[in-house]
């Protein structure tokens, strides 16, 4: 049984044009919580027609309404008022994304929320900057250039963090002038839904962000639809292909945030009291749905038998349970397919004989799976090559740090990396030569709003957070003035 009370969660509609409006087939979608395995809310399900209008509605809002002809600082008035509304109302944001995806509520109230709100401030106050330069041309002239925004951009964002990974690209492409059609994903659309009240409170003029919820059929809608300028997305590696493939029919603009599969190498210099809790932050984070997690541990030989009873001893104290208890550190995954997935992988590994180490699950319903850790696998075993997406470790031996680099760098992937070592001028060297959007040094997941993240390799290309994400919405224009 859940701790406390559910958010409050009135039946869903599609937000277009700044009005609530049932999808044109008033087709609706059952959400189920995570928690308890109980349906627990009703959205609107979009099909492509209504993905259409809201394109149609974005597209107009960006020609012809004042968002896009607003002042950069106007602009950045209206997102710093979107971060304090959000903040007046951070417990049940807080309450409705832990309702939502199962996260732990002392999870949403320090991560998500928290971070939600930064990034609206922080692309709130960016906005001031957006300015172009003075050049000096050989020929008589004034010559400068224009940073303007780009057109309409479709969101497309993931389960596993909905306000923080729509944040980026929302606060972004709005930062910049642009307008914005948001489909999140079919299985946690409430807190979407919610912030386009927010928007519209804080002032946002109508159709400038629309919320279309639905599955597949609305963000493929969005994709090969020519109205939009660009898509943002964060998923998959195999879906972020597909989208690239139907964009390039209309030459949309597109940038990727995909799937990882991220190595944590701790050295036998490391102070194993710190490496060790950090290594189970890496792959329990968020219940391992978390594409920079580090799902892979490499342990210099000397210290490996003993992270490796580290490990068992620190895994036998997770707490894995009701997201709203303050005691849970892992919560349910968030939903029976991805269950069913993480649970294959796991009786495929003991079937092959792979030792498999797994904390404590709690009886009952609800979707969830306890932390496991694999030892005894091969470098191009799926375990160590393929995203599970939950909370699965694999630990793997090495002996140098030539070796260390090259397993590391051994996968399609590289969202992220990280290393465990008090040599300075190891972290620095080994750094570099990771193949990696984010590397860590004794540390994992410190996130910062200033800070770029973004994919090497199949984990994707372009960038979020800091003036980089903001760039990735604004486009150049060259405008020579002879004299």
């Amino acid at each position: 049984m859940h701790v406390g009370a559910r958010p409050a969660v009135a039946p869903g509609r599609l937000f277009i044009g700044g009005r609530w409006e049932p999808a044109a087939a008033e087709a609706v979608r059952e959400l189920v919580d995570p928690a308890t395995g109980q349906m627990a809310a009703t959205v609107a399900e979009a099909g492509a027609c209504d993905a259409g209008r809201a394109a149609a509605v974005a597209l107009k809002a960006f020609e012809e309404g004042p968002w896009p002809r607003m002042s950069p600082r106007e602009r950045g008035r209206i997102l710093m008022r979107a971060a304090e509304l959000l903040r007046q109302h951070a417990e049940e944001f807080a309450l409705l994304e832990s309702f939502n995806v199962g996260k732990p509520i002392t999870l949403t109230r320090r991560v998500d929320i928290p971070m939600a709100i930064e990034t609206f401030e922080y692309y709130g106050n960016l906005a001031a900057g957006i300015e172009g330069a003075v050049r000096t041309p050989a020929a008589p002239s004034l010559a400068y250039t224009r940073r303007e925004p780009i057109g309409v951009i479709a969101a497309i964002t993931p389960f596993n963090f909905p306000l923080v990974l729509s944040s980026k690209k929302i606060a972004a492409a709005l930062s910049a002038g642009n307008t914005v059609v948001h489909k999140p994903a079919a299985e946690t659309p409430l807190t979407a839904l919610r912030l386009a009240e927010v928007l519209q409170e804080a002032g946002l003029p109508d159709g400038a962000y629309n919320v279309v919820t639905g599955d597949a059929e609305a963000g493929q809608a969005l994709v090969c639809d020519p109205r939009i300028a660009k898509v943002a997305f964060t998923g998959s590696t195999v879906v972020g292909k597909r989208i690239v493939a139907l964009g390039a029919e209309t030459l949309t603009r597109v940038t990727l945030e995909l799937g990882g599969k991220s190595a944590n190498l701790v050295f036998a210099d490391a102070d194993l009291d710190a490496a060790v809790p950090t290594a189970v932050k890496a792959f329990t984070f968020n219940t391992g749905q978390f594409c920079m997690a580090g799902s892979r541990l490499l342990v210099e030989r000397p210290v490996y038998e003993e992270v490796l009873e580290r490990l068992s001893a620190a895994c036998a104290q997770i707490k894995v349970g009701d997201p709203l208890s303050a005691e849970t550190m892992v919560g349910p995954l968030a939903g029976p397919a991805h269950q069913a997935k993480v649970i294959s992988f796991l009786e495929r590994a003991r079937r092959e004989g792979i030792d498999v180490t797994s904390a404590k699950c709690p009886d009952g319903p609800g979707f969830y799976v306890a932390p496991a850790v694999l030892t005894g696998v091969e470098q191009q075993s799926v375990y160590v090559q393929e995203e599970i997406f939950g909370p699965v470790l694999t630990v793997q031996p090495f002996d140098t740090e030539d070796e260390a680099v090259r397993m590391a760098n051994g996968t399609p992937y590289g969202l992220a990396a990280g290393l465990q070592t008090r040599d300075v001028s190891r972290a620095h060297r080994v750094a570099a030569r990771l193949d990696a959007g984010t590397v860590w040094v004794n540390t994992w997941a410190a996130m910062d709003i200033s800070m770029p993240i973004g994919g090497y390799k199949q984990s994707g290309y372009g960038r979020e957070n800091g003036p980089e994400g903001l760039d990735e919405y604004l486009q150049t224009k060259s405008v020579i003035v002879a004299l």
